[in-house]
């Protein structure tokens, strides 16, 4: 199994791999190798988000190289539609 391209392609052949393992239709075996992909999925998805985490951090360093906070809003009229 080769890496997705992107995030959200790891994150729905992760998310379907953990579907697979919770129905338990899987041989021991098969369980084991999914638990393997499962594995370097989770790490993909990890660096990824590492990698935009630190990209976010210089983008939001002042011309000093610190780090200036910026508030973060979430619309609530969104939740619940």
């Amino acid at each position: 199994m080769g890496k997705p391209k992107k995030f959200e392609e790891a994150l729905v052949e992760l998310e379907e791999i953990v579907r697979k393992m919770e129905c338990a239709e899987l041989s021991l075996n098969d369980s084991l190798e999914a638990f393997e992909a499962g594995i370097g999925l989770a790490r993909y998805c990890r660096q990824k988000l590492d990698e935009a985490e630190r990209k976010v951090q210089i983008l939001l360093q002042d011309e000093k190289g610190q780090l200036k906070p910026e508030p973060f809003e979430v619309d609530e009229s969104d939740h619940g539609k």
